[in-house]
């Protein structure tokens, strides 16, 4: 086949050396595709949210088969285009997005169908819900109900943190329409792990799990970020859990959606709070991960695109996925003062000497005119590493990482070490 894939991230840099390893891809063309991308396949200058021009791109060049790997042009229909045009593409209609594109949806599905989950309140109206905090329980969540690339959700562990919050997403629209409304929600005690299933809007596959480090800082101090590093599998993970989370959380979220007429058929991803009364949902979402697919791809070794057309086709019952027993860590380099301002165009060095076994998957990257590498963007380059055990793999990750650099690069450096995190 010749394949399409969508986005500009590292999670579609994995996408697409996971699937140019396939031997039912023919030719890859990435839409815009990183500096990463472009030496796996051909990258062509459409936005990852220009349905009109991608689905153009994709006639003009006789694309065979499209995979999706962002939430936004998922949200906003692509899915829904292309089959329209008789298109084969992997992901789940605006409906089924739903499912991300609104906490409220979410939410209200959850509640209906019995998914363990969280409290919450849902607010469009600014004054009522600054009423509402003020005679809640702390620490709370607040969330913007609409897309706000993994930075909608404040945990405030005062009163004051979660007036701020409040003003900026509904009030300042920090996050655009995404805020205008928000929900307004229990906070949950435990360790947060992510978990992923293919989903071909009947069957449930077997499901992969990780971890990812949300705040900019070491300790998970700082502002939220879309995800500084990630490991695969988590510590906590096993059958037993992994049984529960499937039977409990997974399989009714697939059921719920299909019976509304909206049939997920992509990858469903549940971010989920282990607490003590057992995983309860926090968000789901309607892709894999960033920084997850990172460290879950280099793990699968069943091929990706022979999935994929299983889940676009319907036919995933009795497929078994099969797993890299070794656990695999990343580690994000950033641009500094992301997520905030930061600088870009600055040339990255050491990419080459970053080690065989060390596996570097680019973000905001962009090739110059001379074949040199730079930055594009905040999240630069995700650097990871298979190890026979969990401190193999962060110790390979952290010696590659380190090994590569540009102007003012930042990093963590407690991601999967030793401590409370680790979960």
């Amino acid at each position: 086949m010749k394949t399409l894939l969508v986005g500009n991230g590292a999670r579609e840099h994995a996408i697409a050396w996971k699937l140019a390893q396939s031997p039912l891809v023919s030719e890859l063309i990435v839409a815009p595709g990183n500096a990463g991308t472009a030496k796996l396949g051909r990258n062509a200058p459409v936005g990852a949210e220009d349905v009109d021009g991608l689905l153009a791109l994709a006639q003009d060049e006789g694309i065979e088969f499209t995979v999706v790997g962002p939430e936004a042009p998922l949200a906003t229909g692509i899915v829904d285009r292309f089959r329209q045009a008789g298109a084969l593409i992997f992901g789940p209609t605006a409906a089924a997005a739903r499912i991300e594109s609104s906490k409220m949806f979410a939410k209200e599905l959850m509640v209906r169908n019995g998914i363990p989950t969280a409290r919450a309140e849902t607010f469009t109206d600014y004054g009522e819900a600054l009423e509402y905090l003020t005679a809640a329980s702390l620490p709370i969540v607040v969330k913007a109900d609409g897309l706000a690339a993994g930075k909608g959700v404040v945990v405030a562990r005062t009163l004051e943190e979660a007036r701020d919050a409040l003003r900026r997403q509904m009030v300042e629209l920090e996050f655009g329409d995404a805020g205008r409304r928000v929900l307004i929600e229990e906070y949950l005690e435990g360790s947060e792990i992510s978990v992923f299933a293919f989903v071909d809007g009947e069957q449930v596959s077997g499901l992969a799990a990780a971890c990812d480090y949300k705040r900019a800082l070491d300790g998970d101090e700082g502002p939220n970020t879309g995800g500084m590093g990630a490991y695969s599998p988590p510590v906590a993970w096993n059958e037993e859990l992994e049984s529960e989370v499937r039977e409990r959380i997974m399989v009714p979220a697939a059921r719920a959606l299909a019976e509304l007429g909206s049939p997920f058929r992509g990858i469903l991803y549940g971010g989920l709070m282990l607490t003590s009364d057992g995983p309860k949902v926090v968000e789901f979402n309607c892709r894999m991960g960033d920084p997850e697919a990172q460290v879950v791809l280099p793990r699968l070794k069943t091929d990706l695109a022979a999935i994929m057309i299983d889940v676009v086709t319907g036919k995933l019952e009795g497929l078994s996925l099969e797993w890299d027993d070794r656990p695999c860590v990343g580690v994000v380099l950033a641009s500094g003062g992301y997520p905030g301002a930061y600088r870009t165009a600055c040339e990255i060095r050491g990419l080459e000497h970053a080690g065989e076994d060390a596996l570097v998957f680019h973000a905001g990257t962009r090739l110059g005119d001379d074949d040199t590498v730079a930055t594009d963007g905040g999240r630069v380059l995700t650097v990871c590493a298979l190890g026979d055990d969990l401190a193999e793999a962060r110790e390979g990750a952290y010696e590659a990482a380190n090994r590569v650099s540009f102007d003012e690069a930042q990093f963590r450096g407690d991601i999967a070490s030793e401590g409370p995190l680790l979960r």
